[in-house]
Order: C-alpha cells, then sequence, then structure tokens
C-alpha cells in the first residue's frame, strides 16, 4: 500500500491502503506521439475494499478483498467467496489481503497477506477444476516487517514461470533501517522464487545474486521503497513497477524482457532521478522511464499493466496507471523502452488501489471504496 503527507483529511484514508512498467514499443507503433484513446468506466461489481485482481480459470477475474476474501466476477456481478481468511489478516495500518495469482496452468494458486503478527506471508493452494483445495494450504514465504506500512505484497508469476513477489522497505519514513540499498535483507525488494522446486521454495540458479555471500539469493531487484504494483507485459514480457515515492515523486521502472535481473532503482538514496536527503546516485541506479510530482494532486502511484486487449485498439502497447488520491487513468506511449507520450484517458475511479488484467486482456480498475469498474471504449 502507500502512505503519503497531503493533508488532515487524507493521511488517514491513505493510511488504510496508502503503503496498502513500460514496454517496448513493437515494430509497428510509431514514435511519436499518437493521439489518445478515450474510455470509459464500466461498473461491473461491487466489492467491501476490493485490493487486487488475478486472471483464473476460464478466463474469470478473480478479486482479493482487503479483509480476507476472494470472490469470482461473474456476469452478474461477484460470486460468493472462495476463499476466506479474513480471521488470519487485520485490516489496521497498511495490512491485509494484498495480493494474489495463479500459476500458468492455473493448477496453483497463491496469496500474499500480513499474518495478525503483520509478517507478510505467501501461501500456496492447489486449484482442482477451477476450485481451491484449502487442504493443501501451504506457506511458501514469510517475512517480519518492522512496521506496519510499506508492506508492498503484490505478487506475480512471471513469463518463466517463476513467482515474483514485492516488498516495500518496512514501513515508518524515509527507510530508517537502510532496507533499500542493503542486500542482506528480503525488504525493499523484487524477489523470485521456484516455490514448486523446493520446500518450501527454490531459488532459480540465474538469479542475480546467487553466488554472493553477501545478498540473500532471492533477490531479483532491489532500491525499492513500495513496489505496490508491478506486472509483466503479456506481449513482450517487460517488467513494469509502480514505486510509491516519498514525499516528492513517484515512479514507474522498467526492465526488458532479457534482463538478468539485479537492477538498483535507487531508493533509499534516490527518490525517482533526485537525490533523497542528501543521498549519493548509486553508480548502477537505474533511473525511473516515468516520473511525476505532487502537484495536481497525485500522491500515491497505482501501478497498472500494458494493454493488449482487444476492445481499444487506439491503447494497444500502452502502460495504463493510475494514483490513489488523482484516481485519473493515464497512459505512457512507448518506444523502445522510453516514453513518448503522457496520455490522459478521459476517466476517473476516485481512490485507485488497483488495477486488474482480464484473461482476454482487458483491464479493471478497482476502487478501495468498493467499485470494480472495466475499462471500455468511450
Amino acid at each position: 500500500m502507500r502512505v503519503r503527507t497531503r493533508s488532515t483529511a487524507i493521511i488517514g484514508t491513505i493510511c488504510l491502503v496508502a503503503s496498502l512498467a513500460l514496454t517496448a514499443a513493437s515494430a509497428d507503433e510509431p514514435a511519436a506521439p499518437r493521439q489518445a484513446a478515450t474510455v470509459t468506466l464500466k461498473n461491473v461489481a461491487t466489492a467491501q475494499n476490493p485490493i487486487a485482481g488475478a486472471a483464473g480459470p476460464g478466463g474469470r477475474l478473480w478479486v482479493a478483498e482487503r479483509a480476507g476474501r476472494v470472490r469470482v466476477l461473474g456476469d452478474k456481478g461477484l460470486g460468493k467467496p472462495v476463499l476466506d481468511i479474513s480471521a488470519e489478516t487485520t485490516v489496521d495500518g497498511e495490512r491485509g489481503l494484498l495480493g494474489i495469482a495463479f500459476d500458468k496452468r492455473f493448477a496453483h494458486f497463491y496469496i500474499s497477506f500480513t499474518n495478525l503478527e503483520g509478517t507478510s506471508t505467501v501461501d500456496e493452494f492447489a486449484v482442482r477444476n477451477g476450485r481451491i483445495q484449502p487442504h493443501t494450504r501451504r506457506t511458501v514465504l514469510t517475512q517480519t516487517q518492522p512496521y506496519s506500512n510499506h508492506n508492498g505484497g503484490d505478487i506475480k508469476i512471471g513469463p518463466d514461470g517463476y513467482l515474483y513477489i514485492a516488498l516495500g522497505d518496512g514501513g515508518s519514513g524515509g527507510d530508517p533501517h537502510g532496507n533499500g540499498q542493503n542486500l542482506g535483507t528480503l525488504l525493499g525488494k523484487l524477489l523470485r522464487i521456484d516455490p514448486r522446486g523446493g520446500k518450501p521454495y527454490a531459488i532459480p540458479p540465474d538469479n542475480p545474486f546467487v553466488n554472493d555471500p553477501n545478498a540473500r539469493d532471492e533477490i531479483w531487484a532491489y532500491g525499492l521503497r513500495n513496489p505496490w504494483r508491478f506486472s509483466f507485459d503479456s506481449g513482450t514480457g517487460d517488467l513494469f513497477i509502480g514505486d510509491v515515492g516519498q514525499n516528492d515523486w513517484e515512479e514507474i521502472d522498467r526492465a526488458p524482457a532479457g534482463s538478468k535481473g539485479g537492477e538498483n532503482y535507487g531508493w533509499g538514496q534516490m527518490e525517482g532521478t533526485h537525490p533523497f536527503r542528501g543521498g549519493t546516485e548509486p553508480a548502477n541506479h537505474v533511473p525511473p522511464i516515468h516520473e511525476y510530482d505532487r502537484a495536481n494532486f497525485g500522491c500515491s502511484v497505482t501501478g497498472g499493466f500494458v494493454y493488449r486487449g482487444k476492445a481499444i485498439p487506439a491503447l494497444k502497447g500502452q502502460y495504463v496507471y493510475s494514483d490513489y488520491c488523482d484516481g485519473t487513468v493515464r497512459s505512457l506511449q512507448l518506444k523502445d523502452g522510453k516514453v513518448t507520450a503522457v496520455h490522459d484517458l478521459g476517466a476517473n475511479g476516485g481512490e485507485v488501489i488497483s488495477l486488474a488484467q482480464g484473461g482476454n486482456g482487458e483491464l479493471y480498475v478497482l476502487a478501495i471504496g468498493g467499485s470494480v469498474f472495466r475499462i471500455d471504449p468511450a
């Protein structure tokens, strides 16, 4: 989730949810800015604090509610809970059920949540005939949290079949423990593990720090403050991370599909492209492909997805994202991994806490107040 300082009226809400990805354009996409797509948000369901979504069996969107329930989106809205861990998590600070993911064959379902002690936890369930098998549940990974904010919590199965896990820097403010640049901790990192290769998991042999005695083998990338939402472009495999800033700058980071990992995104020496509190830019700093300040009411970036659906042809290949405070749905037009234009898509989802991608590539916007929107052509 994400925490920012704006006004007294906003702080309480952001603390509840707040700590709570550009692709290289294909050869046929023009380098010059093109006319922005115009979209509308169609309300397709209402949930109790929807916070994450994942495409499940049959292409249906599975939606996680922060208090601990998971429900499936059907033609008539969300069905009854298919999983309920509400007795095992809390919604204080920026805690709760924070992420869900399926493996490629929909044979295993993963949840990311903070337990009653506030420990970040990733559990696995077997799936049979599209249904979760509760008796197969096992814990894959845990990480204690020193504070109740900056938990991260997003999880995705990458194009390589491995499980990627985003963890924030541990919380408070300003990275007081220096976790972002410390390779000896999992906090402030994007992790990459093989959940089926060992007990409780195995380390992919090509992870970037496997042979470094001073670094955790699980680390794929580091220097992250609170990577609340990240995604892989389903068309290219490129990785995009929306990393929530501290006081001044929100950033979107990118790694190409051919990356060997090890990227240092700079926190807590850098906030975006700017030194943080007199910090020194690391020699291996990978700057964001896009950053923005809070001048226009933005305060907490909500990372999204590169659009690969069919309903909005003008949006194809663009990275769609939003901001929790601003709520405007925007896109980044890309060429060779660089931003060539930023588009306002003409729609506002309110307190946008997450975006989700359905099985057909269409995108959904989740507002913490309860609305589940599908992004449709205007």
